[in-house]
């Protein structure tokens, strides 16, 4: 495991350092401080030193946010702008956004710890081009478009039908942290472009990068109060999920805090989009070639330290080539680079905290003391202070054992041997959660292979980069609704019927 340490303890430029300073929290078009007696602590996870502390939003915070939000709703022209007026806007934040590449992506390799090519590539190059998805689709409307005539019902008694698609009102959106520009981004970009008013809370481990998006959003053509955000804890999220002038909530995290904001959105009934992770499962097909697809299917589970929620943590492969999959494993891992998130060659950095650090070594470490073998990676990279552990491969367990089925977070993964291709499918289908899959082999027996898994999304043969036409979301306990694509922009609309006589 090769280890990087140059440049670790960089200091941000002045242009980023303004977006993260000065008040936190934006409400009704004025920035202002937050009121709680609870501080936030926020630290680099490369080196552990503070990057700034600030005091949390209130719940009162919130609620003006909430009613912000509902004023710029029912009163407001935002929801009564054309497609078009609607698409100019959103372009100008993507635009906007384009000019801070460099500040942005600063801020997150500070906050985060993703290696500087990741950033620019997924963390702020992504979430651009998702908005100007969101500006297109604007304009096209949502499948059906805005507004569609349904063809005469000759009854008895005959009628005419039109069916109204209006926006569902106040979003809040409640983000990750492993991709905080992005998460806020698919909310963002297509509840605006639906006519929604919006309140963001971010994770409080990586809000300052949520913090300086917002201030690019502000610079925007908004009309006051379309877009709020507070940085606060737990009860700021509650108040959000609870709070009766919320018509919908997107969640994106852990189950616990999922389940959570079910229990406090069920009083009020409101619409719940939520994306809560997996345990996702990577099936190497017999006469895959081994050395064509380990650097991929290690990537898929280990890139951003593991930190994402469609990390295909459990590979399974052919029982006749488990050794040389192992092997091939061994040599690849060795040669991952772990160390600064600056240095471009970084594979891997630091996970966010050392609770979550903890967390997964913790795992990882009882398999092992049941009887599992490390196959390839492990441990921590020597002479780094910050929350650095090298990627791993587990062998020697059961799909049936915890570090299977728990939800990790971390750049952990498992190796599995299957029979034959029933069994592979069973062994991913032996989960509680749903998200995504990956399938490596002979493309037609990969795609057919591919529709039969019961997950959100599955990748063939490495597949491509992430696009906004491709729906995000999962079956079980990784949640329900979707984000992107056709499926996520139809989140944002509720569809009104009027009918009347045919005469």
């Amino acid at each position: 495991m090769t280890m990087t340490t140059n440049d670790l303890a960089r200091t941000l430029s002045p242009a980023a350092q303004a977006l993260i300073d000065g008040p936190t929290n934006w409400i009704n078009g004025t920035w202002e401080d937050g009121d709680a007696d609870t501080r936030l602590n926020i630290v680099n996870p490369s080196t552990t030193e503070e990057i700034r502390t600030v005091a949390n939003a209130t719940t009162s915070q919130a609620e003006r946010a909430v009613a912000s939000a509902r004023r710029a709703f029912d009163l407001g022209p935002w929801k009564d702008a054309t497609p078009r007026e609607r698409s100019e806007v959103i372009l100008q934040i993507a635009d906007i956004m384009d000019r801070h590449r460099e500040e942005l992506a600063e801020i997150i390799v500070t906050e985060v710890g993703t290696p500087i090519g990741l950033t620019r590539a997924m963390q702020v190059g992504m979430p651009i081009g998702n908005l100007r998805w969101a500006a297109d689709m604007a304009l096209k409307g949502p499948h059906g478009g805005y507004q569609e005539g349904l063809p005469p019902h000759l009854g008895p008694p005959a009628s005419n039908s039109l069916l109204q698609r209006i926006p569902v009102g106040v979003v809040a959106g409640i983000t990750g942290y492993n991709f905080p520009i992005n998460s806020v981004a698919w909310k963002l970009g297509p509840g605006l472009a639906a006519g929604c008013s919006l309140v963001f809370k971010p994770s409080p481990r990586t809000p300052l990068a949520t913090l300086a998006f917002m201030r690019l959003v502000e610079r925007a053509d908004l009309p006051q109060g379309v877009v709020n955000f507070v940085m606060g804890d737990g009860d700021v999220g509650e108040t959000l999920s609870s709070h009766p002038d919320v018509d919908m909530v997107m969640f994106t995290g852990s189950l616990a805090v999922g389940r959570h904001i079910m229990q406090a959105a069920a009083h009020t009934t409101k619409r719940l989009v939520l994306e809560l992770g997996g345990k996702s499962a990577s099936i190497i097909l017999p006469g895959s070639d081994v050395d064509d697809v380990v650097a991929n299917s290690i990537y898929r589970f280990a890139r951003n330290s593991g930190q994402g929620c469609g990390a295909t943590t459990r590979t399974l492969v052919p029982r006749a080539m488990y050794d040389e999959y192992a092997d091939a494993a061994f040599r690849f891992m060795a040669e991952m680079k772990v160390g600064s998130p600056w240095a471009e060659d970084t594979d891997l950095g630091p996970l966010i905290r050392a609770e979550q650090r903890d967390f997964v070594e913790g795992h990882l470490n009882g398999a092992l003391e049941r009887g599992g073998s490390l196959v390839a990676g492990g441990g921590r990279p020597e002479g780094l202070p910050g929350y650095f552990m090298n990627p791993a491969i587990i062998g020697n367990v059961n799909n049936s054992d915890l570090i299977c089925q728990e939800e990790l977070f971390g750049p952990v993964g498992t190796l599995l041997p299957y029979d034959d291709v029933e069994v592979a499918l069973a062994i991913a289908h032996d989960s509680p959660y749903g998200l995504h899959a990956a399938v490596f082999g002979e493309p037609a027996e990969a795609h057919q292979l591919a529709l039969r898994l019961r997950t959100g999304a599955v990748t063939v043969n490495g597949g491509g980069f992430m696009r906004p036409e491709g729906p995000w979301g999962g079956f079980g306990l990784s949640g329900f609704g979707r984000e992107m694509g056709e499926d996520g922009f139809r989140e944002f609309f509720q569809v009104k019927h009027i009918q009347w006589p045919l005469r």
